[in-house]
């Protein structure tokens, strides 16, 4: 997955967190370490949702921050974002499937089937807010939790615990656990653990 210039990432080697913060900082953090540690290998996890990253950390410190800002600022750039839609009001064109009746009742809606779809998807989002956040947090972790803690003692238990919203089992299950590891992993579960 390629970094984000609005997110948070945090680096792991083995079970140390080694930088956390905007972009460009752990990555000049990470390179910092590998010259140091140049065999360790390194992970980089998005801080919302637990993806991996991957950046270049070929060359000198300079030029693998030269090359990351020139990705950022070609993936950030609306000029070089071309096809269908509104792009200056961040519309997007995408394809859906229906069957027929269901196209036949949004063809008489007020407005059309756009308008009646965005209006669908803007009542859902905030009735299920809580649980889509509760969700989130769960599969951030889980996320995480697989990559960096499957070997770990009473993982299992530990995802049976994330996945009941057992806050107090899932902190015992995970207190064994390498002190980076523990406190990140609490951290993404968090929204998923208070009710």
């Amino acid at each position: 997955m390629e970094p984000k210039m609005d997110h948070n990432y945090t680096a792991f080697a083995d079970n140390k967190k080694i930088a956390s913060g905007h972009v460009l900082d752990v990555a000049a953090k990470v390179k910092k370490y590998l010259m140091k540690e140049s065999k360790s290998q390194v992970l980089i996890f998005d801080d919302d949702n637990s993806a991996q990253i991957e950046i270049d950390f070929r060359g000198t410190p300079e030029s693998v921050l030269r090359r990351l800002e020139t990705s950022l600022a070609a993936s950030e750039d609306p000029a070089k974002k071309i096809g269908p839609g509104r792009p200056k009001l961040g519309v997007t064109a995408k394809e859906i499937t229906l069957l027929p009746d269901h196209w036949e009742w949004l063809a008489r809606q007020p407005g059309g089937a756009s308008v009646t779809l965005r209006k669908l998807v803007e009542d859902a989002k905030k009735k299920n807010l809580g649980k889509d956040l509760i969700r989130q947090a769960q599969e951030a972790a889980y996320k995480f939790m697989t990559v960096m803690a499957g070997d770990l003692p009473l993982y299992e238990e530990a995802l049976r615990a994330l996945y009941a919203s057992d806050a107090k089992k899932f902190e015992k299950m995970i207190s064994a656990w390498p002190k980076d590891i523990q406190e990140h992993t609490w951290r993404l579960a968090k929204a998923a653990l208070t009710k």
